[in-house]
């Protein structure tokens, strides 16, 4: 099921009623949500909630296994090396098997041997990549003594299976969400509208910036040879922004609906195009996988504790996993080391946490603005494009002749969808999204406020774009 389906517009407001109702019985309220969780999830296909419910059961009963094996440490880590294969196992046959297993028969060939390895024909489980992490996420941090094994199979499976974050994040840690299914939950009100104020504006970034930027990359895309200079390079910046309002737009609705059950999730997207180098920005863009590879692998591997060389073959590690998380093809990949490329100069310099502490963004920071933006939009293109050979021809070609900007050929009116949510952003900067109206002149006058909310319904309404998937449920 989709936020932006007519289904969903009835599902929700079915399921919060169910959820208040029983809003004395903890037990019962944690069934209602798994419950509708497994509905939502499997409205896509009945078959992908027995993936999910291997995962949650396994996860639930490994966290028992490593409490009960308190004293034996050589037990506690077959247990939880045991999930992670049985976890990852499950991810790599969906997501990766195909690609493996093509990548070593390409490597062979020049060798003259050849494989006769099997394909498998297997439907991607939407959001695969993000319970998993989520539910590895809850075994590591038991074993870690971070956080006690629960014995409520129900609260844990609710946990796993959360309908809002459930196929594209955030990814949540055990350590903020569980903790969250096993205490009473309380409505309030102001959460809750400004739960919906954010899912309005998430809806607006998908339904009117997103979508419409689609239509135009993949008209784009589809034929970059015969496209000008200024049609390709506005292709990138559509793409820049249609994958940014696309992604966070969801976060922007997830976060919101899980408000509106009394439940906080962490944010996802923090304005990333206002960052001010590359490192900057990996803190600002999709934050809760970033920190889950942080957290899980980085650390781990040594972080930053062991010298200048570990921190950059870490860093290398991390960005490569990214990558891939992202998707089977190489384009993913190389993705991820050209960001990996940009991040080595600043820990040689020792600039990766420059501005850490300074959230403050400025328009003297304009110049460092539109540099790291412009090196990320030429990482979308390679994201974008099919293989890196069209990566390449479609940089190359944007470096030909610039026209006018009258000689665009697709996007003009999405450019413009762009520019308002770079207005909006820039004056909310410093808030959590666009619609937190909670001070200032709007603050004070219910009439400014409304009239923002209704402008922002109504341009949903006659703006939207042809709907289109959410880029995400395919990672």
């Amino acid at each position: 099921m989709s936020f932006t389906s007519i289904a969903f517009l009835l599902f929700l407001p079915i399921v919060f009623a169910a959820y208040w109702l029983t809003r004395n019985r903890l037990q019962v309220q944690n069934l209602v949500l798994l419950l509708a969780s497994y509905v939502f999830y499997g409205w896509w296909d009945w078959r992908f909630l027995i993936l999910i419910i291997i995962t949650s059961v396994s996860s639930f009963s490994s966290g028992l296994l490593i409490e009960r094996f308190e004293g034996d440490r050589r037990k506690r880590r077959k247990v939880v090396a045991a999930n992670i294969i049985l976890n990852l196992g499950i991810l790599a046959v969906f997501k990766y098997y195909n690609f493996f297993v093509d990548t070593l028969c390409e490597l062979l060939s020049p060798l003259g041997i050849t494989l006769d390895t099997p394909t498998l024909s297997l439907i991607l489980p939407v959001g695969i990549s993000f319970y998993t992490f989520q539910s590895l996420s809850y075994t590591i941090d038991v074993y870690r003594k971070k956080l006690d094994a629960t014995n409520n199979i129900v609260a844990f499976c609710a946990f796993i299976s959360f309908f809002p974050q459930l196929v594209a994040g955030p990814i949540e840690r055990a350590t903020n969400l569980l903790p969250q299914m096993l205490r009473q939950r309380i409505f309030r009100y102001d959460k809750a509208v400004d739960g919906l104020r954010q899912m309005l504006w998430g809806f607006f970034k998908k339904m009117v910036v997103a979508d419409n930027c689609a239509l135009a990359v993949d008209t784009i895309w589809g034929d970059i040879y015969s496209m000008n200079a200024t049609t390709m390079i506005a292709g990138a910046l559509l793409f820049t922004f249609q994958i940014y309002c696309d992604f966070s737009g969801y976060s922007d609705i997830a976060i919101g609906t899980a408000r509106l059950f009394g439940i906080n999730l962490m944010q996802n997207f923090r304005m990333p195009y206002f960052s001010r180098n590359v490192s900057e920005f990996w803190r600002r863009w999709h934050i809760s996988l970033m920190t889950w590879f942080r957290d899980y692998v980085y650390i781990p591997l040594g972080g930053s504790r062991n010298g200048r060389w570990t921190t950059i073959r870490n860093t290398l590690i991390v960005f490569t996993l990214s990558g891939l998380w992202h998707g089977a093809n190489w384009t993913y990949v190389c993705w991820g080391l050209y960001h990996a490329v940009l991040f080595v100069p600043l820990l040689f310099f020792a600039n990766s946490r420059k501005f850490a502490d300074e959230p403050k963004i400025c328009l003297h920071d304009l110049w460092r603005i539109l540099l790291t933006f412009s090196l990320v939009v030429v990482g979308w293109i390679i994201f974008r494009a099919p293989s890196m050979t069209d990566a390449i021809a479609y940089v190359s070609h944007t470096m030909s002749s610039f026209h006018d900007i009258a000689t665009l050929q697709h996007g003009k009116l999405p450019l413009l969808y762009c520019l308002i949510i770079v207005a909006a952003e820039w004056i909310q900067r410093r808030k959590a999204h666009a619609l937190c109206l909670d001070s200032g002149f709007a603050a004070r006058s219910a009439t400014v406020r409304w009239a923002v909310y209704l402008l922002v319904a109504m341009s949903i309404i006659v703006l939207r774009g042809d709907s289109q998937t959410f880029i995400y449920f395919q990672f």
